[in-house]
C-alpha cells in the first residue's frame, strides 16, 4: 500500500493545506509543526506562484508574499525536509502550479521533491490529458499524483481521473476558486462522492470552502477524508500558531 493511502485505512484522514515561505521560511515551519502536533494525519504544501489561477483571496496574498520575498522552490524542498526528518509519519504533498516543474524540468523536479520527503504532487493546472508524461516520471520516483475532480464531471472524466490519480481523488466541493464557505451543498456532495467511489474505487477526500468542525462532522458521513486549505492560511498569516492548533483540533473533533 502506497504510504499516502495508508492514512485513509481505518480513519477519515484531515489534510491541511499550508504555503511555503509564509510569512516566512521559518514561520512556515512553525505552521507545520503546529498543524502536525494538533493532529493533522497529512500537509499539503503549497508552492509559491505568481498567477495561482485556483486559488481565492486569501491563498492568493500567500502566494503574492513568499513571490516578492523570493521563496524558490529549492527553499519550499529545503522546508519539507526539515518537516520530513522531525515527522516521517507524516505524507506531504506538494501543491504546486506546472510553471515551476517545466522550468525546473521533471525529471529534476520529480528527484528534488523525493530526495526533500514528499510523497505526492498535486498540479491544479495540469489536466489528466497533458498528464501522462510527467505521471510516469512521479511514478518512477515512487511518488502518487493527486488529481481533482469538480461538481460538473461527467462520468467519462471521473473515470479517467479514476485511473490517473493514485491513493485519492481530491474532490473540489464547488465550483470557482478556494475559500471558506459558511455552508457547502450538502446533498449534491454526498450524490457526487457516491458515483465517483463507484465509478473509481479509490478514496475520496473533500476540499474547498471547509473552515468548521460543523463542516467536517457533515463530511464525515459522506467522504474518506476532507482537506482545509484558507481557514489554516488565513491564522498562517498572522502566525497564530495556537489559533492553528485549535482549528485542527476543532476540525478532528468533527472527525470523530
Amino acid at each position: 500500500m502506497r504510504f499516502i493511502e495508508s492514512k485513509f485505512k481505518n480513519k477519515k484522514p484531515l489534510i491541511c493545506y499550508f504555503m511555503a515561505g509564509y510569512p516566512s521560511l521559518e514561520k512556515s515551519y512553525e505552521t507545520a509543526k503546529a498543524l502536525i502536533e494538533a493532529g493533522a494525519d497529512i500537509l499539503e504544501v503549497g508552492l509559491p506562484f505568481s498567477d495561482p489561477v485556483a486559488d481565492g483571496p486569501t491563498i492568493q496574498v500567500a502566494h503574492e508574499k513568499a513571490v516578492k520575498d523570493g521563496i524558490t522552490p529549492v527553499n519550499v524542498f529545503q522546508l519539507t525536509q526539515k518537516i520530513k526528518q522531525n515527522f516521517p509519519d507524516t505524507p506531504l504533498i506538494l501543491m504546486t502550479y506546472y510553471n515551476p516543474i517545466f522550468v525546473m524540468g521533471e525529471e529534476k523536479f520529480c528527484q528534488m521533491a523525493k530526495d526533500s520527503g514528499i510523497d505526492g504532487f498535486i498540479v491544479p493546472d495540469l489536466p489528466p490529458e497533458e498528464a501522462e508524461g510527467f505521471k510516469q516520471m512521479v511514478n518512477k520516483n515512487g511518488l502518487d499524483m493527486i488529481f481533482l475532480l469538480a461538481p460538473t464531471s461527467h462520468e467519462d472524466r471521473i473515470k479517467k481521473i479514476g485511473d490517473m490519480s493514485d491513493s485519492f481523488i481530491y474532490y473540489v466541493s464547488l465550483t470557482g476558486i478556494t475559500g471558506e464557505r459558511e455552508t457547502l451543498p450538502w446533498q449534491e456532495l454526498e450524490e457526487k462522492v457516491k458515483q465517483i467511489k463507484k465509478i473509481t474505487g479509490k478514496f475520496v477526500a473533500v476540499g474547498f470552502g471547509v473552515s468548521k468542525k460543523e463542516h467536517t462532522q457533515k463530511l464525515s458521513k459522506i467522504a474518506d477524508g476532507v482537506i482545509v486549505g484558507s481557514a489554516v492560511v488565513k491564522l498562517q498569516g498572522k502566525a497564530d500558531i495556537e489559533g492553528i492548533k485549535n482549528l485542527v483540533k476543532e476540525l478532528k473533533e468533527g472527525l470523530k
